[in-house]
């Protein structure tokens, strides 16, 4: 194992600091929704597009690294993240912001392509374990995010310029990382081809998790909290999140990937219904512990149900955000039209549909 981590120590270190970047950035979204809603004289429904628009940033990295993969390292997907950091701290305009958001989530989803598949394969037995390692990385940005939001008194100007320098000393130490890579990633040892129940229980999955991350923080002010309130419990949320996917790294290869996932899922269905019917902010917490499950166990299933041919990764990352980039542009203008808790009733009905389905599907999908 230290030969191996040896061996990709700079795959993994500049893996890790982008991930960081892009919990940073996509756990912003949330508390910075009032304050574009109140400086661009724009709805709460209005200001949640901006999460849609990230989603459909990935969803154009996820499909240029479908078609041009093999080209595209590390340093060209931190590049589009630290552009659109810096577009959205202009604060010229809602479109510009709009764009800043889209190019933020092209190299989002790009990253989530360029990254996961190398760690995958670079460690071997271990991939499982090191891709939650990678991936809890992510809950380290997504918890300091929001911190570092209040503590800039709610200005997500100021934030996103923090993030946009952060992302400039990322793209200065990336270097070559990534690209000797490329080359084993075009080799495939088992044919192309869908899975579609992996795709739909992934898609599903992540578009709880979107809405969660993006519109949670308004569904808990709509709850009762105050801003600065709901900013803190979405760093708990992720603090939650990262715990998790820490613990991941010990079990992620002693149990079946899809039992974990179906874990997950039941797990936040239990959740939400506790933050519809007793205490939203605790609740929501312990939905971090389970949506932090989401990604690694589904991902870990599907790349077995489809192989490892290049395409695989960007098609898996691809069905979730069908659902990241829908179910909030559906949801968002839903919200101030719902009571106080609708929100959480809303993923507590989503949630325990699919854990319906993940447990009488358990028997196949861990074959």
């Amino acid at each position: 194992m230290r030969d191996l981590i040896k061996t990709n120590l700079a795959l993994l270190l500049v893996g890790v600091a982008s991930f960081v970047l892009m919990g940073a950035g996509q756990s912003l979204y949330g508390p910075a929704l009032p304050a574009f809603s109140r400086g661009f004289g724009i709805s709460l429904g209005t200001a949640g597009l901006l999460v849609s628009a990230h989603w459909v940033g990935c969803a154009i990295g996820v499909a240029a690294m479908f078609i041009w993969g093999r080209l595209i390292t590390p340093r060209v997907v931190v590049v589009a993240m630290t552009l659109g950091a810096a577009l959205m701290a202009t604060g010229m305009s809602w479109l510009i912001t709009m764009v800043g958001a889209m190019a933020f989530g092209a190299g989002y989803g790009g990253a989530t392509v360029v990254f996961n598949p190398r760690i995958l394969r670079a460690f071997g037995l271990r991939g499982p374990a090191m891709l939650s390692l990678l991936n809890a990385t992510f809950g380290i940005g997504a918890i300091g995010a929001p911190l570092v939001f209040v503590a800039l008194g709610n200005n997500p100007a100021l934030t996103f310029s923090l993030f946009a320098v952060f992302g400039a000393l990322i793209v200065a130490g990336a270097g070559a990382v990534g690209s000797a890579e490329a080359a084993t990633m075009n080799a495939a040892s088992i044919p192309f081809h869908l899975h579609w129940p992996a795709l739909v229980f992934g898609m599903v999955a992540i578009s709880i998790e979107a809405c969660l991350i993006g519109l949670g923080p308004s569904a808990l002010i709509k709850a009762g909290e105050t801003e600065v309130q709901a900013a803190q419990l979405l760093s708990a949320f992720f603090i939650a999140f990262l715990a998790a996917r820490v613990l991941l790294i010990f079990v992620a290869h002693r149990i079946a990937s899809f039992s974990l996932y179906t874990i997950a899922v039941a797990g936040a269905c239990l959740s939400a219904l506790s933050a519809a019917l007793w205490l939203p902010g605790p609740s929501f917490i312990a939905m971090g512990v389970f949506t932090g499950m989401f990604f690694p166990s589904e991902y870990v299933t599907a790349s077995r149900k489809m192989g490892d041919d290049p395409r695989v990764a960007p098609t898996i990352i691809a069905a979730g955000l069908v659902g990241g980039i829908f179910a909030p542009l559906i949801l968002a203008p839903m919200l101030e039209n719902m009571n106080e808790r609708g929100f959480f009733w809303v993923i507590a009905a989503m949630a325990g549909a699919l854990s319906l389905a993940a447990m009488a599907s358990l028997r196949s999908m861990n074959r």
